[in-house]
């Protein structure tokens, strides 16, 4: 019984589809194909933030006990695709260039390639997040749109025909509905993925920020002759 009644809504919506005019079955195909973009978007999104959040853990922690910044250079590879491994080579890299000999040692040349990378990796991490907040904003609209002209054909079926009745009007009522929630139905999730890969984003951020800052800590020893054998532990603010 209970999976006959699942069975009856679903003819339904579908014979009601399959009703519906040239206009919404435009407007149904396009939403579907934003619906598949957008979750093709959060599952790449999803499984890359995973990642990297795992990875930029194992890092800050291996940075604030490494004893010298060499000697976290040779495993960097472990723990790609971290973007604080990236603003950390980014660093390393300026800082190796101004040791060599005849080299000037800057350490505002130093912070400024550690800026520069940072606005790299935030820019990577961004990619196509516009698209979600598109299809979150836009897909409500685009249904909307489905929905007047669905209710507009409606009416003016039935002023020709002369007809009054309810049941003369609900059939064509019913087909433009059907775009509303086809537009609910693209835009909510893609909400929901861009609001929660914007917080996942900014723990990154954060991640890197904290990596620059301890970078430039050490950079400065470095450029003062000054490294110390050992750095003391601290505790990453990464979220878990």
């Amino acid at each position: 019984m209970n999976l006959l009644a699942l069975i009856a809504p679903a003819d339904a919506v579908t014979q009601i589809i399959a009703n519906t005019g040239v206009v919404a079955k435009i407007i149904l195909a396009l939403l579907l194909l934003l619906s598949l973009f957008s979750w093709t978007i959060i599952f790449n999104k999803w499984s890359a933030f995973k990642l990297r959040r795992r990875q930029t853990r194992r890092f800050l922690r291996a940075l604030y006990k490494a004893g010298r910044l060499s000697e976290l250079h040779a495993a960097t590879e472990t723990f790609r695709p971290s973007p604080a491994v990236e603003v950390f080579e980014a660093g390393f890299d300026e800082l190796e260039r101004q040791l060599r000999p005849g080299a000037g040692r800057n350490l505002a040349s130093v912070e400024r390639a550690l800026r520069a990378e940072t606005g790299d990796q935030m820019a990577l991490l961004e990619s196509r997040m516009s698209w979600l907040a598109t299809i979150a904003s836009a897909s409500p609209f685009i249904g909307l749109f489905g929905t007047v002209w669905g209710i507009m054909d409606a009416f003016f079926d039935l002023g020709t025909s002369g007809a009054t009745t309810l049941r003369a009007v609900a059939p064509g009522v019913s087909e433009a509905l059907i775009t509303t929630a086809a537009g609910l139905f693209a835009a909510i999730p893609a909400l929901i993925a861009y609001n929660q890969f914007v917080h996942q984003i900014r723990d990154l951020s954060t991640a890197t920020d904290e990596c620059a800052l301890e970078f430039t800590s050490r950079a400065e020893e470095v450029v003062s002759g000054a490294e110390p054998d050992r750095a003391p532990d601290r505790a990453t603010t990464v979220a878990r």
